[in-house]
């Protein structure tokens, strides 16, 4: 089969694509034949050697996909061949065929095409996660969203607006925003061209945002937190901007705020029914039609060298794909 490999540490330029040996599945494993599989920013970070997880190599990346069942290993009842997947599994998703416990796996419904499907899991479980676990996040609260184009941000903006939120979408662009808006912002702060922390004052007639989703870091992360309301909750999503910023820990003391890391990976790990359970709730709401699942483009494997490329750019509007 083919597989999108990286064979030691560098740019998607340094990916190869190579013909393995199918997989076979062990005792309470599927193997399924991948469909579509979703990129995400961390795995320009994880074929760099820059991220937490650092897979012995060769190592595909891609760390979400969907598809079809094609073979079952002893044990398994809940699943049968030809059943129509999602599933996470931190990196290996960009090759044909993946082997893996069946716990990490959900049905889809078959109105869901398997692009959309692909690209549900990690930015919307993340987000679920973060504002629903996490932030606790309640109807009538003021949620900021940094980088609220992208694939993370986008999910927020959704989601934050299901569970009754006001939306602030923060971007980079006048293009950005209105994506953000044409998915259910309810207003817009372009910080490339406004001071944020002001931008955010303003926006909440000086209360601040009850809840900051940051999946971008760098500089804004403390002009976000300098604007948040009394015991408001500070998001710790990711680093996009590519700085991991340091936040003055006297603006948690002054504002009585939280400041709650969102390390999702981990969690589906040591919590696999939370994880299901959430996985199940985004999959209802986009039967429902709450949920886009926007996908930005679609990339044939050949051309994932490209694709990692323009989300290290930053310019993709909600998901990336690889059809295999």
């Amino acid at each position: 089969m083919k597989a999108l490999l990286c064979t030691r540490y560098g740019t998607p330029d340094d990916l190869e694509i190579a013909d393995i040996a199918d997989p076979t599945p062990a005792a309470g494993e599927a193997v399924v034949r991948v469909h579509a599989a979703a990129l995400n920013f961390f795995d320009t970070l994880i074929i760099a050697g820059k991220y937490q997880t650092k897979p012995p190599m060769p190592f595909s990346p891609s760390a979400e996909f969907a598809g079809i069942v094609e073979s079952l290993g002893s044990g398994v009842t809940s699943l049968k061949i030809g059943d129509r997947v999602l599933g996470y599994c931190r990196y290996g998703a960009a090759r044909e065929r993946v082997a893996i416990a069946v716990e990490k796996i959900v049905k889809i419904p078959d109105s869901l095409d398997f692009d959309r499907a692909a690209g549900l899991c990690v930015t919307y479980g993340t987000t679920l996660h973060a504002l629903k676990d996490r932030a606790k996040l309640k109807s009538g609260e003021t949620l900021a969203v940094l980088g609220a184009s992208g694939g993370a941000g986008l999910a927020a903006v959704e989601l934050g607006k299901i569970m009754g939120a006001r939306v602030i979408a923060c971007a980079s662009s006048p293009k950005k925003i209105a994506f953000a808006r044409d998915h259910g912002a309810d207003d817009g702060i372009d910080y490339a061209a406004e001071d944020l922390k002001e931008a955010l004052r303003r926006a909440t007639k000086g209360q601040g945002p009850d809840v900051i989703y940051d999946p971008v870091g760098g500089s804004y992360a403390e002009a976000a937190l300098r604007a948040i309301a009394w015991e408001g909750r500070f998001l710790v999503v990711g680093f996009a901007a590519g700085e991991i910023p340091k936040l003055p820990l006297n603006l948690v003391l002054l504002k009585g705020c939280d400041v709650l890391g969102v390390y999702w990976g981990s969690w589906t790990e040591r919590n696999p029914q939370g994880h299901r359970a959430n996985t199940e709730q985004l999959l209802a709401w986009v039967a429902e039609g709450r949920l886009s699942s926007h996908v930005h483009a679609v990339y044939p494997l050949a051309e994932a060298p490209a694709a990692l490329k323009a989300i290290a750019a930053r310019q993709v509007m909600g998901k990336v794909i690889l059809r295999l």
